[in-house]
């Protein structure tokens, strides 16, 4: 598809001095140099010029100051090369029978060997643009048809690229079969050149898609030197980037001469990357250097990718290469169907009529029947040929048409070029796209009239395949997915199996058969080929500096965030209430925490209260049993029996503390709390001064103090100071409300559900006005603790409030330092802890002298006690 050095340029200039052609008279032109080619001609009202690759090397004699020129040696004869070529051939008499195309019309041809050298490639393409006659006379209007219309060829992209610069200039179309370099779709460099081949960057796009498919990220990549390779590696590079998937592992360039330390360190290198996967865009002849080599150093283990120029070559198919090269995928050209070829090529004989002009067949007769024409050019064992050998017993490859691919590329060159010289030529005199609106005569055309039609061109072949050119001169793209089978007798056989091309929306479209791929793995199954190996979810890539995109190292995520699909570039936070996964590939509801009902400490707390309400009960309904008997009638059963109630709406108010935190528990909590207790210290309070008045009234003069205690005022005392509390809970409720609130502070991966107080000062207010009644009972009972017995509640109250006041002391700083539902455990405790406190301390001596010393429970045994006072 390439060629050797791009020196088009220079050989472009050289060209025009030699072949340029000079007035040596008046009414002549003269042709200043005639070069001797390997060639082939049919005459015909118009003709068209073919380029194809029969030999594929030459030597060149070495450059003398003779006049006389120099004819190259063209070695190597390719039979398939030949094959393409009748390829052409067959095509324009296939034409010429054609009655619905050109008719009235015969096309004939020129045929040239470019000898696999860009010199005579160039050679026949000036020849084919100035003709063969060595003198022709010149009209006086300059009017007449060129040599050719139109040139089919050339087989590589160095020449193509070199021919399109100099007959661009004479706008000579040219449709090349196999030229793929993706700088020929450059429509200012070469506005002629068009293709019925896709061109590289479509070949390149349709290996990332096969690379893509199978998981290969990490590749080493091949070239050739020269503008196929080069150019191939460009778009390879500039795709790679864009696409951000695959990694280059490594990019050689092979050279065109045989340079063995230079293959041996490009070998070295595959062999020692930890890429599975090479691909080549290069020559048979690099690839039979190259795999030479590779033998040679045993490296197996890789899938080869190979580029159409030698998907298909019979070159590779050795026993030698064999186990390296089974299994290889490689892109090829559009395989098509050519009805009559075969036939074609058996009628092919050689002209005996001894000239030059169709030397091609005579070479080609020469080869396969492995005889010469010229008795003395006879070398041992040849024989004389007669030209009536058997074509049958040509070579098989040659005969083999059931995989025609340059060949049907050939094929639609030829039509393409044959269906706008039709449409030329079927112009209605008026309605012409020229100056004037003018048409086209048979006897004036110009290449570039011609040129107008094959822009506009589009037909289908018998094969069903569409052509037509777009703005670049590019055809549809379309190409076979082959696979190097191996057989079981060591042979490889190609087969196809699939196919990409262009889709609908634009892109390629890539379709596999995977079952028939034949892997030449013990597995059986493809290679894996990554720089590093896919990061799993629950980590993201870390890339290294100075190191490929697909070389990674895969790190885990952090708490709190995931990565759900591998190779993330990064890793996500979950939504507030979510946590991450151990595996850190999914986010997850976060674990809630709350002093439960389910829970050991939530249910013991919750028996705790219970207990201690049903005790309450318990007491106070032997409190009212025993209503009228002396203990439970001393200092005002009325406020013993308000204080049980209250103490038992103390131990129900920490069930507000346990469960999942609400609005409503969170703003009735505390006010219960409050209010509850402040009913409970309250009545301890009056009952202390209760104590401390009935005691003072017994004393001479002291009875007008019983005055301001009696059970009205008493119930009063309770209703003032319990409704400040209550006062002081609206105002706090009102102007900063507790509510329910989802703590994270504590644990990232949990949420601690718990009431926000809202006011500070508000809960400490509340606080303080308990501490403050409490500490009021307290001093009031501490100065009663020696009175009569008889009259003394003031010891148990003294003891009491010092529980009291000790349980809530160490309260604050534990709660203060207790993390979530420990703080409402805590509280529920301290509220727990000072209620039986309350109601040991103060019932608990009553209740067992109402029940276990009923003697005592009398009136005489009190006045008795007091009396012994």
């Amino acid at each position: 598809m390439g060629g050797f050095q791009n020196t088009s340029l220079l050989l472009s200039v050289y060209f025009l001095f030699m072949c340029c052609v000079t007035l040596s008279l008046p009414s002549t032109c003269d042709l200043r140099r005639k070069f001797y080619l390997n060639e082939m001609h049919k005459s015909g009202d118009v003709a068209l010029g073919g380029l194809f690759e029969v030999h594929y090397t030459s030597v060149f004699p070495k450059l003398t100051f003779t006049s006389e020129p120099q004819q190259p040696i063209c070695t190597g004869f390719d039979t398939l090369g030949f094959r393409h070529a009748m390829a052409m051939a067959f095509a324009v008499e296939e034409i010429n029978k054609n009655s619905d195309l050109l008719p009235n019309l015969t096309l004939g041809y020129s045929l040239y060997d470019n000898c696999g050298a860009l010199v005579i490639g160039f050679s026949g393409a000036l020849s084919l643009a100035s003709g063969r006659d060595e003198q022709f006379l010149l009209r006086q209007n300059c009017s007449g048809s060129p040599p050719v219309l139109g040139v089919v060829g050339d087989h590589y992209s160095t020449f193509s690229i070199a021919i399109a610069n100099v007959l661009g200039l004479y706008s000579m179309p040219i449709v090349s079969y196999y030229a793929t370099c993706s700088c020929l779709s450059d429509r200012q460099r070469f506005p002629t050149f068009f293709r019925t081949i896709p061109n590289d960057a479509f070949q390149v796009r349709a290996m990332i898609h096969i690379l893509k498919h199978f998981g290969w990220t990490w590749f080493g990549l091949l070239v050739s030197d020269d503008d196929y390779g080069l150019h191939v590696a460009q778009s390879f590079q500039a795709d790679l980037a864009e696409s951000g998937e695959s990694c280059l592992a490594f990019l050689e360039v092979l050279p065109w001469d045989s340079n063995p330390g230079e293959l041996r360190r490009i070998v070295h290198t595959i062999k020692t990357s930890t890429a599975r996967v090479v691909i080549v865009f290069a020559h048979e002849i690099h690839m039979i250097q190259l795999m030479e080599e590779v033998a040679q150093q045993n490296v197996t283990g890789r899938q080869w990718i190979a580029s159409e120029t030698w998907t298909s070559a019979a070159v590779l198919q050795t026993q030698e290469f064999t186990p390296y090269l089974s299994g290889t995928l490689g892109i090829a050209i559009r395989r098509g169907e050519i009805p009559g070829f075969l036939d074609f090529l058996l009628k092919i004989r050689p002209d005996l009529n001894g000239t030059n002009e169709n030397s091609l067949v005579k070479q080609f007769w020469e080869h396969t029947f492995q005889c010469k024409f010229n008795p003395a050019d006879r070398e041992d064992g040849e024989s004389v040929c007669t030209g009536h050998e058997n074509m049958e017993l040509a070579e098989a490859e040659f005969l083999d048409v059931s995989n025609l691919r340059p060949e049907y590329n050939v094929y639609k060159a030829v039509y393409a070029l044959a269906h706008a010289l039709d449409d030329m030529l079927q112009c209605e005199p008026g309605e012409g796209p020229f100056t004037g609106r003018s048409c086209v005569s048979l006897q004036a055309v110009e290449p570039w009239q011609l040129l107008h039609y094959l822009r506009k061109v589009n037909f289908s072949t018998e094969f069903g395949d569409e052509v037509s050119f777009d703005e670049n001169g590019d055809a549809l793209p379309i190409y076979d997915v082959m696979n190097w089978l191996r057989l079981p007798d060591g042979k490889i056989k190609i087969q196809s199996v699939g196919e990409v091309k262009k889709s609908d929306s634009g892109g390629e479209e890539l379709t596999l058969n995977e079952g028939k791929i034949f892997w030449n793995t013990d597995s059986k199954k493809p290679v894996r080929s990554v720089c590093s190996e896919s990061c799993p979810p629950g980590t993201r890539m870390a890339r290294e500096r100075a190191q490929p995109e697909c070389c990674f190292s895969c790190v885990s995520c952090s708490e709190g965030k995931i990565s759900n699909k591998s190779n993330s570039l990064e890793c996500f936070s979950c939504p507030e209430d979510f946590w991450s996964s151990p595996q850190r590939d999914h986010c997850i509801p976060k674990k809630t925490e709350f002093l439960s009902y389910q829970e050991p400490l939530g249910i013991c707390l919750t028996t705790t209260s219970l207990l201690g309400t049903f005790i309450c009960a318990l007491v106070l309904g032997i409190f009212i049993y025993h209503r009228r008997t002396p203990i439970v009638r001393a200092n005002n059963s009325e406020l013993s029996f308000l204080l049980l109630v209250s103490l038992k709406l103390c131990f129900l108010c920490s069930l507000l503390f346990i469960g999942r935190p609400r609005l409503w528990t969170c703003q009735l909590r505390h006010a219960a709390f409050g209010i509850s207790f402040v009913l409970c210290v309250s009545c301890i309070l009056v009952k202390t001064m209760v104590v401390l008045a009935v005691f003072k009234a017994s004393k001479p003069g002291g009875g007008a103090s019983l005055k301001w205690f009696g059970a009205t005022q008493q119930r009063g005392t309770v209703l003032v100071l319990t409704c400040i509390q209550a006062a002081i809970c609206i105002a706090w409720l009102v102007s900063s409300s507790p509510a329910p609130y989802k703590n994270t502070q504590y644990h990232n991966d949990k949420i601690v559900y718990e009431c926000a107080v809202g006011s500070t000062v508000g809960f400490a207010v509340l606080l303080g006005y308990i501490g403050i009644l409490a500490l009021l009972s307290f001093f009031l009972a501490f100065l009663a603790r020696n009175l009569p017995n008889n009259f003394n509640e003031a010891k148990l109250i003294t003891f009491s409030m010092l529980i009291f006041c000790a349980v809530w002391v160490a309260f604050v700083p534990a709660y203060i330092n207790s993390p979530g539902k420990y703080a409402d455990a805590v509280e529920v405790f301290a509220i727990l802890a000072s209620s039986f406190g309350l109601l040991v301390a103060l019932f608990g001596p009553k209740c067992y002298l109402i029940l276990l010393k009923p003697d005592r429970n009398t009136k005489k045994a009190i006045i008795g006690r007091c009396s012994k006072s």
